[in-house]
């Protein structure tokens, strides 16, 4: 069995997925548009260039993402995806990265499980525990 994380961007997963493309060095594996889908029935026409699915990877981990209903109205409540770096140096790196546009939640410092760690939820509201590897 396996889990993978489903981000939900709701008109905005485009700009998304080049954010962490720049910010954590994401790698995005595959992209389809509503307007690939066989069945355009119930696609609107302002809706056929945003991303249907998406598959990117952080480091090891997939992650799939979508721009949804395309609402505008995208929220990420009651999780966070977790970020090991391998060093302070890039657990620094990546924090500041994400916090662009964003709001930091707990300012990134030694801790007593990690030499560092901080929470950040980037300019789309998702979420990120920043930690180094112990």
């Amino acid at each position: 069995m396996h889990v993978t994380p489903y981000l939900f961007f709701d008109g905005r997963c485009e700009e998304a997925l080049r954010f962490y493309e720049e910010t954590v060095g994401a790698k995005v594996d595959a992209l389809m548009r509503f307007k690939d889908a066989p069945d355009q029935s119930q696609v609107s026409p302002e809706n056929k260039e945003k991303v249907m699915h998406s598959a990117f990877h952080v480091g090891e981990t997939e992650v799939f993402a979508s721009d949804g209903f395309c609402t505008g109205q995208s929220e990420f409540r009651g999780f966070s995806l977790a970020l090991t770096a391998k060093d302070d140096e890039e657990a620094e790196r990546l924090f500041a990265n994400l916090q662009e546009g964003g709001e930091v939640r707990a300012p990134i410092a030694e801790t007593f499980f990690a030499s560092r760690f901080g929470i950040v939820a980037d300019k789309f509201g998702v979420a990120w525990m920043v930690l180094t590897e112990s």
